[in-house]
Parts: C-alpha cells; structure tokens; sequence
C-alpha cells in the first residue's frame, strides 16, 4: 500500500513538471545567419542524462554531454519546426521528456540572379553586355554583392567585380556557348548562381571579292615590286584569302587574317610572272572567286639602257682592241725604218727630212683623230652608231701605208646594233 502511494506522489509530480524542457532559437534567420539551439530546463529537480535535438520530427543530434546545437550557415532548406528531448532519471527509473516546438523560417539574404543579356542572336564584330540582376534584401540592405561571369566551365574574368555588368566589346563565332553569372555577399558569405543563357554568335558570309594590284610606279615593271590585294566588301570572323594563277592552274599565296583584306607581294616581278590572276576569300561558309585579272610585265628604260650599253662597250671593246694593235704595229715598222736611216743615210737632217726632224712618237696627236660617226638619239631608238675616229698614217711611211691597205675593212668599225 506504501509502494502505490509512492508510485502516485511521483507521477504527480511529473506530470506538474511536463513543461519544463523548453527550446531557445533566433526569432529572425537570414541566409548565412549561424542558428544556434539550446534546451533548457526549468529545474534541476531531476538530472538529464541525454539530449537530442529534431527538425521535423527526424533526430538532428543527440549527445549525452553538449545541452545546444548550432547551424553555422542557414540555407533555405534550414526551414522548419525545430524542437528538443531529454532523458531524465525520476528516482529509480529514467524518463523522457520533450520540449516545445518552434518554427524557424529562413529568408533569402538575395534572390537568385538572373543573367540578362543584350542580344542572344549577335552578329560577330558586334559588342554584347552581359548583366547579372538580384537585389540584397530590404531587411539587410547593407549587405555587399560582387559578381562574376562564366562561359561554360571557364571564368571570363580572372576575379570577382563590384558591377553587376560585363562589357564583351566584340563576340566572334567561337563565343558562342552557355553563360551564366555568381552573385555573392562577402560578410556572410553567400553565393547564388543564376540559370544558364544561350548566346548563339552568328557569322557574316563573305561577299564581293575582287583583286587589285600596286605597283610603285603605276605600271608593272620588271625588277620592281607587285602587291597583289584581295579584298571583300562583307564577310566576319578569320577569312582565308588564296591567290590563283588561272593559267597553270597553281596556288601562288595564302593568308588567314581577322581582316577584309589581305596582300600578297612579288619582291621583284619577272617577265615570266606575266599571266591571268584571280583570288579567293573563304570565312568558313563558302570559297568566293573574284574576277579574273591579266597581269602584263614591261621592261624598264634603264633595263633597256643597260642592255644597249653593254652592247656599245662590247662593239667599242672589238673597235679599240683593232686600233691599239694597228698602233702598236705602225710604232714597230716607225722604230725598224728610223734605224735604217740613222746606220745606212748619212746623218743629213735635210736630205732625210726637209721640214724637220721625223717624230718618233707611235701616236697621232689628237687634233688629228676626228670622228667620223656619233650616237644619234641613242636611247629611245633601236639603232645605235657608235662614235669612232679613223687614223691617217703618216705618207712617208710606206710600209704603214701598204699593211693598212691590205687590211681593206680597218677603217669602217662602226657598229649597227639592234634591241632584241
């Protein structure tokens, strides 16, 4: 009877202290607040030997020592009823005992972000701005955003900004691909993504080719430089320009150049570069042909002057050689004849000569070679005489004179050269 009434006076006694456990939460959470849990008694009438701690109705923890439990950074999904349990020993046998619930809401810090963007569909060449759009809550309107934005898996800038915008000055056809941006708060340090965006860059076919050539002095001129311009009136991205000889059918150049133009230079153009010309530029839609162009090489005047010239020395060499020999042959039979006279003659000046000593000098003076032919206009015409001086021996000399006659053709030297 004892034992029952004991038995009552303790359940009483419980069921008075039902309430007792009680959960502590923060009453406003944010994402990246820390959420700490405490459980707390009201008394210490009776002595907890465990703790644990639910979210929904499921165990979060459970320690046998720690009377809290902390969430460092709350997310979103960190909502819900939280509540706390305690095991406790009532004298001669343990009980449990279970705590209030709270309701825990966390609200965004910032919405996610949302990237914009100025043209999905760009021409390349064209500029595109990116924009990554979200806003700190009114709650927290002092927290800090900075931004950042990816093609694909690839950051397209080395750190974050403080700007929710991207300039992309020009965007070519291997931009094209998925985009996305991250806004996140520094204190605390939450980091959203926005959903990702197709940019689809899109390629201007090339159009109008045509083909023109420099030359430095307005003509093509053999021995001088020829540039070779291929151009086209549209066309984007890298262009693949080909130059073309239509009549052996060869490739004679090739550029690839993010540009509407190329050039192709010919250092020094050859009369065998005569010939039908055309060039291509390909984008990688399809090759376009310009209009074919013949290409004429002429000589130049100093190329024409330096041939006639080196005909000239050459005929004025074969001239000169044949006069120095007659020359040196009259000085021989000069020497020969004046030693005769001075052993056999007697040394009679004016039997031997009645004007004067004989001058034993081998070569006329110069008033007496005069010329016979000179150039006439020597530049601009296919025939070209050359100047030449015919040589009158002495009369006394006999056997000058007869050796020069026999050489019938010494005195006609002059040569007729024609342009080939």
């Amino acid at each position: 009877m004892l034992l029952l009434w004991s038995l009552l006076v303790i359940f009483a006694s419980a069921s008075e202290e039902a309430d007792w456990l009680t959960l502590r939460a923060p009453s406003a959470v944010f994402e990246g607040d820390r959420i700490d849990l405490i459980c707390q008694r009201k008394t210490d009438k009776w002595e907890i030997q465990t703790m644990a701690y639910y979210k929904d109705g499921k165990k979060l923890h459970f320690s046998n020592e720690v009377f809290s439990f902390s969430i460092p950074s709350a997310v979103l999904s960190d909502s819900g009823s939280y509540s706390c349990s305690a095991t406790v020993r009532i004298y001669f046998w343990y009980d449990s005992k279970k705590s209030n619930s709270i309701k825990i809401q966390v609200q965004e810090l910032f919405p996610y972000p949302v990237l914009t963007v100025s043209a999905f569909w760009p021409t390349e060449g064209s500029p595109v701005t990116l924009t990554c759009e979200t806003q700190p809550s009114p709650q927290r309107s002092n927290a800090q955003l900075r931004y950042r934005f990816f093609r694909g898996g690839r950051a397209l800038a080395s750190s974050w900004s403080s700007s929710p915008e991207l300039q992309l000055p020009a965007v070519w056809k291997e931009d094209s691909g998925s985009y996305w941006c991250q806004a996140e708060t520094v204190t605390p340090r939450v980091t959203k993504q926005s959903l990702q965006s197709q940019i689809l860059v899109q390629r201007v076919p090339v159009s109008n080719v045509s083909l023109d050539i420099w030359a430095p002095k307005g003509m093509v001129i053999e021995g001088e430089s020829l540039v070779l311009l291929c151009s086209v009136a549209e066309g984007t991205g890298n262009i693949t320009f080909s130059w073309h000889r239509e009549d052996t059918g060869t490739s004679v150049g090739r550029k690839t150049q993010r540009s509407l133009s190329a050039e192709m230079e010919v250092p020094a153009v050859q009369e065998s570069d005569a010939g039908r010309y055309y060039c291509r530029a390909d984008n990688g839609h399809e090759p376009i042909q310009s209009k074919v162009l013949s290409i004429c090489v002429r000589r130049t005047r100093g190329y024409r002057r330096d041939r006639i010239t080196a005909r000239v020395l050459g005929a004025l060499c074969g001239g000169l050689g044949f006069i120095v020999a007659v020359l040196l042959l009259y000085c021989g039979f000069h020497k020969v004849s004046g030693g005769h006279s001075a052993t056999d003659a007697p040394r009679d000046a004016s039997s031997a000569n009645p004007q004067g000593s004989i001058r034993p000098s081998s070569l006329p003076d110069t008033e007496e070679l005069q010329p016979e032919y000179v150039n006439v206009n020597p530049v601009d015409v296919d025939v070209v005489y050359s100047q030449v001086w015919s040589i009158q021996p002495p009369e006394d000399s006999a056997n000058i004179r007869r050796t020069i006659l026999e050489n019938k053709d010494s005195h006609v030297i002059y040569s007729n050269i024609k342009e080939t």
